[in-house]
């Protein structure tokens, strides 16, 4: 089975910025994406509020994230991944075409558009229902269509789509918009544009392709009907959660839980990016995650490399957990480790406060705390509160 330090699952903003992040820290590097690097961004059609770049399209964007994983030498491999899994305490990616072995994984999936559930959505998808404007904008030149939805992809999108439609209806079950107001002056300033207040769609009807969407009020109940050739669904997202759905702990509707380290519930795999549960989803959050995400990796990365060869990979070990904030705890391993090379004992210091984890894994009680170890297993443990018990458990 093939063996990574890093692997990366997702090549989005978050995936891209992790994998710069690892590369310049010197870890081996594994990205696997399906389908072309850059995530949501590259069906974006203007960003303006990356810092340092006041216009660009999503995907010359997303092609300066990739240049500048590449120029770090990150390994790019296309395929998908079907889920993560813990096999003795290894994390196992399981792909559609292998299996890699990971010391440290990184779910960066990003998140969908949600479908809105209407009758006839289904039904229209690929013929007038879309959830992606640059990749369908075009083919709806001087039509007039709708945009549901309120938030800043829907009014951001809908003014987007003005460079092809003659008119665009932007939906909304408020009577305002939750967009930024920026966007939301854009898009009113446009004369294209005119909102339908308090309205959900009931129905989307047509033979074959979209020809009507009947909405209700929301606050009288009235039914209309509004004849539209496309409709464009920006309500909200979903995260693309299918690889750990079930291993790690999640939020209400899939989203991933992380803490500020960007560690999920299950030790080694972070998650950075739309896929995490948090309360804002751009470009800019998911490169800062991405990259707080990889410093975590290479901390725990280093630590499990380190520890595995001073604890687990020896035939017998002795070895002192003792806390760096603690001044007695660290003057008692200092004395025990003299006492040892005097007694002729191999005693290995280990710092339990920088090394959580390994405490944790090797169910220790607390600190101090001597354990002898034999390839790897516990064989016995003490909390030395004396250099006396220290001695006695080495003899």
């Amino acid at each position: 089975m093939e063996k990574r330090e890093l692997v990366i699952i997702g090549a989005g903003p978050a995936g891209l910025t992790a994998a710069i992040y690892g590369r310049r820290a010197g870890l081996d590097v594994l990205l696997l994406e399906k389908g072309t690097p850059g995530g949501q961004i590259n069906i974006t059609d203007e960003i303006e509020n990356w810092p340092g770049v006041k216009h660009a399209s999503g995907q010359e964007l997303g092609n300066m994230f990739r240049e500048h994983a590449e120029k770090f030498n990150t390994e790019f491999r296309d395929t998908d991944v079907r889920k993560v899994e813990i096999r003795e305490g290894r994390k196992i990616v399981v792909t559609e075409k292998e299996e890699i072995e990971a010391e440290a994984v990184i779910i960066c999936t990003g998140a969908y558009f949600r479908r809105l559930g209407c009758e006839g959505e289904a039904e229209h998808i690929g013929q007038g229902v879309s959830y992606c404007a640059v990749c369908d904008g075009a083919f709806f030149e001087d039509e007039t269509i709708a945009v549901i939805g309120g938030g800043n992809t829907a009014v951001e999108e809908g003014t987007y789509l003005t460079k092809f439609a003659k008119k665009v209806y932007i939906v909304h079950r408020r009577d305002e918009f939750r967009a930024d107001r920026a966007a939301i002056e854009h898009a009113l300033s446009n004369p294209k544009i005119e909102p339908v207040w308090n309205s959900v769609v009931e129905r989307i009807e047509g033979d074959g392709m979209v020809e009507n969407i009947v909405l209700k009020n929301v606050k009288t109940g009235e039914v209309s009907n509004l004849a539209v050739a496309g409709v464009f669904m920006f309500v909200g997202q979903a995260p693309y959660d299918e690889p750990v759905r079930g291993l790690v702990k999640a939020a209400k509707g899939g989203w991933i839980i992380t803490n500020e380290d960007m560690e999920t519930s299950v030790e080694g795999i972070y998650a950075a990016g739309d896929v995490r549960e948090k309360g804002l989803r751009q470009v800019i959050t998911a490169a800062g995650d991405g990259a707080v995400a990889a410093m975590s990796a290479v901390s725990y990365i280093n630590e499990q490399v380190h520890l595995r060869s001073l604890l687990m990979e020896p035939e017998h070990v002795v070895a002192f957990f003792y806390s760096s904030i603690d001044g007695n705890q660290v003057q008692l391993s200092e004395k025990a480790l003299k006492e040892a090379e005097t007694m002729g004992k191999k005693l290995t210091l280990v710092d339990g406060y920088r090394n959580g984890k390994m405490v944790e894994k090797l169910e220790l009680p607390g600190m101090p705390t001597l354990v002898e170890l034999r390839k790897g297993e516990v064989v016995r443990t003490e909390s030395p509160a004396t250099l006396e018990k220290v001695l006695s458990f080495l003899k």
